[in-house]
This record gives structure tokens, sequence and C-alpha cells, in this order.
């Protein structure tokens, strides 16, 4: 074999130019085995989880307000105003303490606050939708790894939704 070429001479011909079969199968093997482990789909097919896409974003662009030194839900309840002169909202630095903004007792808060504006009847964006990033792009790509992982995008408060609508909404940890 030619090392440089990647070719196997045929030594009956003399011919360098006939690939080497081995080669090519040991890479569709690999592919294979690449696809078989993805379930078949791209990388960007696959779904969105927690611990995969949004803990990542949560880190990035959130636990410096939401963060381990901030207040429980209920605990920023009791003094809204002041925590916010702290510059600190509630606490979602894990998947449990996330969750609950998301299909908890605050569910659709996350939505809310994190929607671009286009599902809103005066297309404000919510409060927290520019630190998705620092620009527009990553902005509209974080918000669209947020509504994959969601499932069910609403601006709904718990209240208002029903049965069928919080089942809808996905989340998945792992």
């Amino acid at each position: 074999m030619d090392g440089e070429n990647n070719v196997m001479p045929d030594r009956a011909k003399g011919d360098r130019m006939k690939p080497d079969l081995r080669q090519a199968g040991k890479v569709l093997a690999a592919a294979c085995v690449l696809a078989a482990a993805s379930g078949g789909v791209s990388a960007a097919e696959q779904s969105v989880t927690y611990e995969n896409t949004i803990r990542k974003i949560v880190a990035d662009r959130c636990l410096g307000c939401h963060g381990a030194n901030s207040p429980s839900l209920a605990e920023f309840n009791k003094d809204k105003k002041g925590w916010a002169q702290k510059f600190k909202g509630p606490r979602m630095d894990s998947y449990a303490n996330l969750v609950v903004f998301v299909n908890g007792s605050d569910a659709g808060a996350v939505m809310r606050r994190l929607d671009d504006g286009k599902n809103t009847k005066d297309g404000k964006p919510g409060n927290m939708y520019n630190y998705l990033g620092s620009t527009d792009a990553e902005r509209a790509q974080r918000l669209e790894q947020f509504r994959k992982w969601v499932g069910n995008w609403t601006l709904k408060r718990r209240k208002e939704l029903t049965t069928s609508e919080l089942a809808a909404i996905k989340v998945p940890e792992k």
C-alpha cells in the first residue's frame, strides 16, 4: 500500500491508482457505528436535553444572577424589589431549580422571559431575551435550543395551562 496516496498497487497490472478497498471499508464501518450511536440522526437533529445543551447556556448566560448565591423562589417572592436591587433573581442553578419555571409551580416563566416577542401581541421580547447572547444570531440560536427542549413553548401562566398543555412540556434532563 502506498501510504501517501492511500492506494493499493495492483501487482498483476502495475496499476497504482486502484483505491484501497480495505481502507474505504474501515471508513464506512466507522460511519455506520457513528450513525448507530446517534440513533441514525445527525447531531443537529438529536434531541436537546438539559445535560447536553441547556445546562451550558444557563451556566454561561444566567448564573451570574440566578446562581447558587441567589434566593429560592419562595425567598425571592418575599422581597422581589430587594433581590432585584442586588441583581439577583430566583435560583436556577440546577435542573430541579430550573424546571420550576418551565412546568412547575411557576410554569411558563422561562418561556415568557426568554421569548423573542414573536409570540406576543405587542411584539416585545421577554425581559431576559437579550441575555441569551451577544448578537441577534446567537440569541436566536439559543432561543431555538430552549424551544426544542421545552417542546410546548407557551407564554401562559401555570393557572392558565390545561393538563394536556402541561403534559406537552417535555424538558428532558438527560
